[in-house]
């Protein structure tokens, strides 16, 4: 039966992705990384990412307005640009990588709702937490992809709340000088930068939607750069926002600062709360309709091609995703989460850069709506 596609570019592409992109790190370990770091490293780490996020955006948008992108999004382009075995290897990596980011924000989640509870923090705590969690998201996106979908625009909302509250509020942390240099006892540059990375992965959660859009050559280029060019915006102004307003030492040390200097602090841990459960959503939709794809192209066992009802829901692959992200939570830690999940969306995005290079310079009938000069695939594909 053919899947029925119905989503837009407001709420198939940019939703899930812009919620992704304002998600857990941005709430959880961005204040850490420019107390540590200060502003001049920060932006550094803030562009060096947003290079690899934009060209491959950028990359996505003329990939995807050269031929009609059907289910699996990235993984479709590649692999029929560079071949199915190589796509096929980067479509497996891409699934494991979005599923492992489903363990990421939920951590996120367990760490922030037991610490504002006043509830036991240690790892098994954070396991048993995120392993609730996970079976709530799973049940929610297995039972019906439209209710997952339309909740985002409401977490949408509390996450502007949230920022909100946090630019307009009023504290007593403010800094005796503008913090623009690393603190001594810093963690590495590429550590930080590892630990970033996965904020600015977001529009992937939207790609991967490819198959459910009733448009993919309009809304996953428009949906996909507006949600990178948003969250690029956001990430500069907190950046300025805390080196010229909280102390170093406090955004270091202090796992409460967001509370205490936000206006009205429930909104905060109302904004964290629905960006890592969005974020989770997000990923746990796009992940298994990878695989699906992976499948159907009969590199996965056919099991995981099968899709149920009319929009072809990949069900198996769901459980498949569920079990990666259950061994992620089991791990226990954020930080190194976010590093493994780094990895693997690094390689593949520097192959989906590699593609449009590919495309644009041996292929005769390449000819995208939306052009990009050839070095901007280059540059994405060297980082």
């Amino acid at each position: 039966m053919a899947k029925a596609r119905k989503l837009g570019t407001f709420g198939g592409v940019f939703t899930p992705s812009i919620l992704t992109i304002l998600g857990v790190i941005m709430y959880l370990r961005f204040p850490t990384i420019i107390g540590q770091a200060g502003l001049v490293n920060t932006i550094g780490i803030i562009v060096i990412a947003h290079i690899i996020s934009i060209s491959t955006s950028l990359s996505v948008a003329s990939l995807s307005t050269d031929k009609t992108v059907k289910t699996g999004g990235t993984y479709f382009m590649i692999s029929r640009s560079l071949g199915l075995p190589i796509g096929g290897t980067l479509g497996y990596a891409l699934f494991v990588g979005l599923s492992f980011s489903v363990s990421l924000y939920l951590i996120g989640f367990a760490e922030s709702f037991l610490g504002y509870w006043n509830l036991d923090t240690s790892i098994n705590s954070v396991r048993l937490t995120g392993t609730l969690i996970l079976l709530i998201v799973t049940t929610v996106t297995f039972i019906s992809t439209s209710l997952a979908i339309k909740s985002q625009y409401f977490i949408m909302a509390a996450i502007g709340l949230s920022l909100l509250s946090i630019f307009f509020g009023k504290h007593d942390f403010a800094p005796g000088t503008i913090h623009l240099k690393p603190l001594a006892d810093a963690a590495p540059f590429m550590i930080l930068f590892g630990i970033f990375f996965p904020a600015v992965t977001g529009f992937e959660a939207g790609v991967s939607m490819s198959g459910d859009l009733k448009n993919p050559k309009k809304s996953l280029p428009v949906g996909a750069m507006a949600a990178v060019v948003v969250g690029f915006v956001v990430y500069i102004g907190l950046a300025f926002f805390y080196a010229f307003t909280v102390d170093a030492e406090v955004l270091k040390n202090d796992s409460q600062i967001l509370f205490k200097i936000a206006l009205v602090p429930v909104l905060v841990i109302i904004g964290i709360w629905g960006a890592t459960l969005s974020s989770a959503l997000g990923s746990i939709l796009g992940a298994p309709r990878i695989l699906q794809a992976i499948a159907m192209d009969k590199i996965a066992p056919k099991i995981f091609a099968k899709g149920t009802g009319k929009t072809n829901e990949p069900r198996n692959a769901l459980i498949l995703a569920f079990i990666i992200a259950e061994a992620g939570i089991l791990i226990g830690q954020l930080d190194v989460i976010a590093r493994i999940v780094s990895m693997f969306f690094i390689t593949t995005y520097a192959f989906l850069n590699l593609a449009c290079a590919i495309e644009s310079w041996a292929s005769s009938d390449f000819r995208p709506a939306f052009k990009i000069p050839k070095f901007i695939s280059v540059i994405g594909a060297m980082c």
